[in-house]
């Protein structure tokens, strides 16, 4: 399988559906939130770039489930291995492609999981607390069942402590069961983009969406009965232009607030991708600047298709 990653604005789901268009592949997202119905203009699904030279580029993992439900890891291996076994079984080649690290460590190695059930009364007792108690509690969790806190977006908002605490709990009292799944054999290839390029991509890309509909789009979200809590949950522009929508911010401070999230957010994808070649992954790296054309020409290079 090939495999290509990388950080949000860096041009991953153009250069996966041409590389797609000219091999006949298939897509498989490792995208955490394109999954979700409804969430498009938010989430950069660019269903558009799935239709090249008119041919419609097979895509597989992209609004599979309604917004406002909780889709997690595990849900998303067992989704990703049915998809990836009907693919082969089709004889075609399967491309992941995404920015959701976690997600794409996850099937690659064969992490171990198992679902991790709601716990209403411990819910109850941890409403009352603030972020900051919560992220201690997570800690400690975490250190007792010889953990590592480096997934910062488990203390992004209260709802996500909550429930890294839930799962936490869950697996000091219960520990999972033995659910491996085969590793993944794949090439993996990174779209790297500088610092000052990826900041300005990111702004004109959110100042894009924010006039092309994605303040809209959040709104029809609140109508059709999704809470915003919900939406919060979700993080960066779901969050941040739901607090706008509902007057909680003005649009500069709106604007402002999720700017700088969304460049962190692309910070630690970088950070997630750097350490997954410390564990041991091998990422070919190119430079977003270069040419579709001689990207693609890397990439049957070194995978040899």
């Amino acid at each position: 399988m090939i495999t290509i990653l990388g950080p949000t604005a860096s041009g991953k789901t153009t250069l996966a559906t041409s590389l797609a268009a000219e091999l006949g592949a298939e897509i498989i997202s490792a995208d955490s939130r394109q999954v979700y119905r409804g969430m498009d203009i938010g989430t950069g699904k660019d269903l558009a770039d799935y239709h090249l030279d008119g041919k419609d580029i097979p895509y597989h993992l992209i609004d599979i489930v309604e917004a406002g439900t909780r889709y997690n890891l595990f849900q998303y291996q067992q989704d990703f291995h049915q998809v990836y076994q009907d693919i082969l079984q089709r004889g075609s080649l399967p491309i992941l492609c995404g920015g959701t690290g976690l997600y794409i460590e996850a099937v690659l190695k064969g992490y171990s999981l198992s679902p991790v059930p709601q716990n209403p009364s411990l819910r109850d007792r941890l409403a009352s607390l603030e972020l900051p108690e919560l992220t201690e509690m997570l800690i400690d969790l975490k250190e007792k069942n010889h953990a590592v806190m480096h997934n910062k977006s488990d203390v992004d908002t209260v709802q996500r402590a909550i429930r890294a605490i839930e799962i936490e709990t869950y697996l000091l009292d219960q520990p999972a069961h033995d659910r491996s799944l085969p590793a993944v054999d794949a090439c993996i290839f990174g779209i790297f983009v500088d610092r000052e390029e990826r900041r300005q991509k990111i702004t004109e890309r959110l100042n894009f969406r924010l006039e092309h509909g994605m303040i809209e789009e959040i709104q029809s979200l609140l109508v059709r009965g999704i809470p915003a809590s919900d939406l919060e949950y979700y993080g960066l522009e779901y969050k941040f232009v739901t607090e706008y929508v509902l007057g909680k911010r003005s649009y500069d401070e709106m604007f402002n607030a999720l700017e700088i999230a969304i460049h962190q957010f692309a910070k630690r994808q970088m950070t997630w991708f750097r350490g997954m070649e410390r564990r041991g992954f091998t990422i070919h790296w190119m430079d977003a600047s270069l040419p579709i054309k001689t990207k693609i020409e890397k990439i049957r290079a070194i995978y040899g298709y």
